[in-house]
């Protein structure tokens, strides 16, 4: 059964718990370690209409889902979202808005607290302005702490996220301790995963393990020091665990993603890989493309277990780990995941650590999120 790190059974038995709408990848911003697509801009055409992401709702909501969470891209610039959030609420699911704040207005925290909306996690970057700024490619910083501080007004759980990287892990003290005279109630430092633009811009953003030792020393010394008045989650880069995660807690087993234009994932990564079958349901029953398609069959369980995998006792924590990663790091989703320092394919991950430790002569540009072209912004450590 699929575990998570504290060794919690999330097993959950056939249903998909966890459900991503993806309702529209357009975003204000140019993060240069976004997830989605490289060719994100193809998808604007084809986005779902309200009434089809009502039809997903009601289909997910028959299959057991139960959280929810409203994401992008940016979802504020669906002008629906509180149509969509309303309906969700009235289904039953707990929901969540995944935000970067950027148009969060007073206007729109009214309307979205009274469809019933239950959880922000909004995403912060640094807690100096040019540092933010020069991230995400836009005058964003200052309009992300309104939209913290209208959240908290408003009286909503909130989680803050810090995506860590080079840039920005030396300001882990920092973070916290702002976050703790808001108020905030979590914290999550998630390092980032390598896919699409993170992964173009890899050697850039990695920490060093240093960094990341550092940084965990700072967070146990914040956990210490206000107990129970925050839960601070610090999730390590797999490249320097020697062990894969369970990728979704296992590869169609209690998570669900749908994308703009409604085809279904087992993850939001799962279309870089190459031949296999993506459907939509536009075409499918929701039903069918969770429990019958191809797709989310492809690497459920533990039957499809290349070795070391099938020999690894720890086979039933982390199934391979991710296959995108795999994929990406080694050209076959199929093989185990390169993260585990037992996998044949580990080099390609000691090679990335080693560069990341290595002094650079100078700090190439980032490549930044941006429709039909990648342009790049220089910003230094």
């Amino acid at each position: 059964m699929p575990k998570d790190s504290n060794g919690l059974t999330l097993d959950g038995q056939g249903k998909p718990l966890w459900l991503s709408l993806e309702i529209t990848y357009r975003c204000p911003l140019k993060c240069s370690w976004c997830n989605n697509p490289l060719d994100f801009d193809d998808y604007a055409a084809r986005e779902l209409s309200t009434d089809e992401w009502k039809r997903v709702l009601r289909e997910a909501r028959e299959l057991g889902a139960l959280q929810l969470g409203f994401t992008g891209g940016e979802p504020l610039q669906r002008p629906d979202l509180e149509e969509l959030v309303a309906y969700a609420n009235a289904l039953g699911f707990y929901t969540n808005l995944i935000t970067s704040g950027i148009g969060l207005t007073e206007a729109r925290l009214v309307a979205l607290k009274a469809a019933g909306l239950k959880q922000i996690q909004l995403s912060l970057q640094a807690t100096e302005a040019a540092v933010t700024d020069a991230l995400v490619g836009a005058t964003a910083h200052e309009r992300k702490l309104d939209a913290a501080r209208r959240i908290k007004a408003h009286g909503f759980p909130m989680v803050l996220n810090m995506p860590v990287f080079r840039q920005n892990i030396g300001m882990t003290d920092a973070m916290i301790a702002w976050a703790a005279e808001l108020g905030i109630e979590y914290i999550e430092f998630a390092n980032i995963q390598y896919y699409n633009w993170a992964l173009m811009n890899r050697d850039e953003l990695m920490p060093t393990l240093e960094q990341v030792r550092e940084a965990e020393q700072v967070v146990q010394r914040w956990r210490d020091t206000l107990g129970k008045k925050m839960t601070i989650y610090f999730v390590i880069p797999d490249y320097y665990e020697g062990r894969p995660k369970a990728c979704m807690n296992g590869w169609g087993a209690i998570h669900l993603t749908i994308a703009p234009d409604g085809v279904a994932m087992p993850c939001q990564e799962a279309r870089v890989i190459p031949g296999l079958e993506f459907e939509s349901v536009r075409d499918k029953p929701l039903a069918w493309l969770w429990h019958e398609s191809p797709l989310f069959r492809k690497y459920r369980g533990l039957d499809w277990l290349p070795e070391p995998c099938v020999s690894c006792d720890e086979k039933e924590k982390d199934f391979g780990g991710c296959r995108c990663q795999a994929f990406l790091l080694t050209g076959d989703a199929g093989n185990t995941d390169p993260a585990c320092g037992r996998s044949p394919h580990h080099a390609r991950v000691r090679e990335a650590t080693d560069t990341a430790a290595r002094p650079l002569r100078f700090r190439k540009p980032l490549f930044k999120r941006a429709a039909g072209t990648v342009t790049t912004a220089f910003l230094e450590d």
